[in-house]
């Protein structure tokens, strides 16, 4: 065999080696991506969701700012909006992956069968809720406020007692209304929900509103300034830090740890603080009531 034939048949093995070589790092490429997204949706389907591979989500009708953004929880606008989105991925669950459903305060927290995964309306943790429900971890601790026309003469209140013969109103089924009939007496009304509240308050029906700090904020600074309205104090938390709002989710749920863990995690990587620092409003001097 000539020295000219054997270079070529070098040179051609050469190139049919590296090929192979090629072909093979393609393939574990190819293994090592399938492995990785097969685990992502493995985590996923593993949940037991209400709906497989689905996340659903419940809030009310209407929800309201700070919490929801125009009514729109979709938009991921709102501090409830957005820690919906950032459970579910801590959960493993893309944006896409996330239904939203709307439910009533009072029905969400009775026994029975739900239409949600988990819900998120404000709901402060109670014993006897955690009779019906379960409730993950806390996600935000708020105080109730009470909030009156700037025109009122209960505008310059100094103490609980100024507010004696006072009309007051708190969305029913509420911690709202649980504290303000606690403090003020079982003559508080109850009201559907804090918008009808406002109304009232707005046209003079009552003299004042109970709400929880965050909605008040938005009340008086963005819902109700014609007539221009305050908040006048804090109320006192009968010793505690204030209410513990957390996600709301069915007796017994199997997404309770999970969705507590995520949590955990949402508080410890600081993204918690980031939602409440772009969402929410402090109390600050808002002085406390006694």
């Amino acid at each position: 065999m000539s020295k000219k034939v054997l270079s070529l048949l070098c040179a051609l093995l050469l190139v049919v080696s590296m090929i192979g070589l090629a072909a093979c790092g393609k393939s574990n490429n190819t293994t090592t991506n399938t492995s990785t997204n097969n685990s992502s949706t493995s985590a996923t389907s593993s949940l037991k969701t209400l709906t497989p591979g689905k996340l659903t989500v419940a809030t009310g009708q209407p929800a309201y700012s700070p919490w929801v953004e125009n009514n729109d929880p979709a938009s991921g606008k709102g501090f409830e909006a957005a820690l919906a989105y950032k459970i579910a991925e801590k959960m493993g669950f893309k944006d896409s992956d996330v239904v939203w459903v709307r439910t009533d305060f009072d029905a969400a927290i009775a026994p029975g069968p739900k239409t949600f995964d988990f819900n998120l309306q404000q709901y402060s943790v109670t014993p006897e809720r955690e009779k019906a429900v379960d409730f993950s971890t806390p996600y935000y601790t708020t105080t109730q406020a009470i909030v009156t026309l700037s025109s009122s003469k209960y505008a310059s209140a100094t103490s609980l007692a100024d507010f004696s013969g006072a009309k007051i109103g708190a969305a029913s089924a509420s911690t709202s209304l649980t504290l303000a009939q606690k403090l003020f007496g079982s003559s508080v009304a109850p009201f559907n929900d804090n918008d009808t509240a406002v109304q009232a308050l707005k046209v003079n029906q009552i003299d004042a509103i109970v709400v929880d700090m965050p909605t008040a904020w938005y009340i008086t600074t963005g819902e109700l300034t014609s007539p221009a309205s305050k908040i006048v104090g804090q109320l006192p938390s009968e010793g505690t830090a204030g209410d513990n709002l957390a996600a709301l989710l069915p007796k017994g749920s199997p997404l309770t740890s999970s969705v507590s863990k995520a949590i955990d995690e949402l508080k410890s990587d600081g993204t918690l603080a980031q939602l409440e620092k772009q969402w929410l409003l402090s109390g600050g001097n808002i002085p406390v009531l006694k």
